[in-house]
């Protein structure tokens, strides 16, 4: 009766020389696989670079140069990758064919995310916007903080952000507001008002405002001819940033300027008249 001890040791030994087999089969291979597979990660960063800088040249969109220098990166690690599963000798047809009916049923079970990078793509090669510009789009408006393949990041605000899915852009009537906005506001004044002096007034205060732009040119005019009062409308561009913070000064300053130049803002009156029964 042969030892267990002796039929454990030939077992390991079997173990051992297969292993060895293997290694000196398979390992040159496998060591020029990874070669090849270090030389594509750095091929495909080379390529990358030199992609970004003439894409930099070309003055393209910051989120366009970052997508198409990552396609390119895996494009390359891609190929070198072929090269690598070539040199270990396994077959690509049917490793493809398995691939691609894979695919077809991950496209089926993902059509949600599949339709957002459809509509990401649309958005970043026709450039309905760009980041840092201020858009209103879907019931929600912000400052463009991001661009993705699968959703688009606004800051609003409330200082809160807005992350909307591409396919709810795609298709939807979309407001641009650009790197400026209009500040849209009014003051009503007494029908005895000097009209002259009180736009004077406005133009001057509004001259002062470091957040008001010169060009485009503010607007101010008489708007409406209300019950109580004559409203003059006030709306001058601003930058984005500084939408909020003008609209409260330019109020201060009318308010003051008002106040130091005699000039009335009337409120609301209505005259009742009692009428005695006869």
């Amino acid at each position: 009766m042969i030892d267990p001890l002796v039929q454990n040791i030939a077992a390991l030994e079997q173990v051992q020389r297969t292993a060895i087999d293997l290694a000196l089969q398979f390992g040159p291979k496998l060591f020029v696989a990874i070669l090849i597979l270090l030389a594509g990660y750095f091929v495909g960063r080379w390529v990358g670079r030199a992609m970004e800088s003439f894409l930099v040249k070309l003055e393209l969109d910051v989120t366009v140069r970052i997508l198409l220098v990552r396609l390119a990166r895996l494009l390359v690690l891609g190929l070198f990758g072929v090269m690598a599963l070539q040199n270990l000798g396994i077959e690509l047809l049917p490793l493809i064919a398995g691939l691609g009916v894979a695919g077809a049923g991950l496209a089926l079970a993902m059509q949600g995310v599949l339709s957002n990078v459809a509509a990401g793509f649309t958005i970043i090669f026709t450039r309905p916007f760009k980041v840092g510009e201020y858009i209103s789009i879907v019931g929600e408006e912000g400052q463009v903080e991001a661009i993705s393949l699968f959703n688009t990041v606004l800051s609003h605000p409330d200082l809160s952000r807005v992350v909307i899915p591409n396919r709810k852009i795609a298709g939807e009537i979309l407001h641009n507001y650009g790197q400026v906005r209009q500040v849209n506001l009014s003051v009503g004044v007494a029908y005895d008002t000097d009209l002259g002096a009180a736009l004077a007034r406005i133009d001057a205060l509004l001259a002062a405002n470091p957040h008001v732009l010169r060009d485009p040119a503010p607007l101010v005019q008489v708007a409406t001819l209300a019950d109580s009062s004559i409203s003059i409308g006030i709306r001058p561009w601003v930058s984005v940033d500084a939408f909020g913070t003008a609209a409260g000064e330019i109020n201060k300053a009318v308010v003051e300027s008002f106040r130091a130049g005699g000039i009335a803002i009337p409120f609301p009156q209505r005259e009742v008249r009692l009428l005695g029964q006869g």
